[in-house]
């Protein structure tokens, strides 16, 4: 769990900027520290450099474009992070050991393997599948306590249990209970997902750890099913209905709002709510 605030502070800034040309030294100064010691603090906290944290990201993001994206060109996407069309291929093949071209060939084979539960070959649903458990919802902003992690999403239910003890006391009936993911496992690295565990916040909470949720206009993806199958509905998304939907995925990043948990069997019901433009 990364406990620090001005760490969290500083990731959170790093990804609403990572489109522009953000500096270590920037970031130190928009936390107010000096650059040499937020930067150990930074290593200390994430095992990664601030440079090496605003690389991964932007690879990892910029390959997630290329999934869902598939009718913008490499050069538009390379362009969005930063990179000229050859310094990106350059540094996209240094991270994922394949060029921009071979990944987009090859992510959706990929993405038929679960990394989390390694249950083997998952099948992909069809469009007109997927769309029938999706609807269009406009949502507005929240505030919300959360505590951040980045690892494996295997531990969720872990950490999930953890999290409401500690907060119990703020937990009522009108609570959501709000999963808020930035990676996609099947390019992220399974141990480097980053992810927040959140609780709408009541009003007047005064504890630090707590944002506003951004609202906006999402599709609403209604799972139903077992833990394990949550990340083929996300496979299905991503690499069928939003390539072939008119919607196209915006620059917030998605959530999940749990509607009911059975933890014996490990059925669940949750809202898979993935930002649009």
């Amino acid at each position: 769990m990364i406990t620090n605030e001005s760490i969290n502070r500083a990731i959170d800034y790093i990804l609403n900027h990572i489109n522009e040309a953000i500096s270590v030294d920037e970031i130190a100064s928009h936390c107010n520290f000096s650059r040499f010691y937020f930067s150990t603090m930074f290593k200390m906290e994430t095992g990664e450099s601030i440079h090496e944290f605003i690389t991964r990201v932007r690879m990892e993001q910029s390959a997630f474009r290329l999934k869902v994206e598939r009718r913008r060109s490499i050069t538009d996407i390379s362009y969005d992070y930063g990179y000229s069309s050859s310094n990106y291929s350059s540094a996209f093949r240094q991270h994922h050991k394949l060029s921009p071209m071979e990944f987009r060939r090859s992510i959706k084979q990929k993405s038929l393997v679960n990394p989390i539960y390694k249950t083997g070959a998952i099948g992909l649903e069809s469009f007109a599948d997927c769309n029938r458990k999706i609807s269009l919802e406009v949502l507005e902003d929240c505030l919300v306590i959360y505590e951040r992690h980045k690892g494996n999403y295997g531990d969720l239910s872990v950490h999930w249990g953890a999290f409401q003890e500690k907060y119990k006391e703020y937990i009522t009936e009108g609570t959501l209970l709000v999963e808020r993911t930035y990676d996609d496992p099947s390019i992220t690295k399974i141990n480097e997902c980053l992810y927040d565990l959140c609780l709408t916040a009541p009003e007047g909470c005064k504890l630090e750890n707590t944002y506003i949720l951004k609202g906006g206009k999402f599709a609403v993806y209604h799972f139903k099913g077992l833990a394990m199958e949550i990340y083929t509905s996300y496979q299905s998304i991503f690499n069928v209905w939003l390539p072939h939907s008119n919607c196209k995925i915006d620059d917030r990043y998605g959530f999940e709002i749990y509607k009911q948990i059975n933890c014996n069997s490990m059925y669940m019901e949750i809202d898979l709510y993935i930002p649009i433009k």
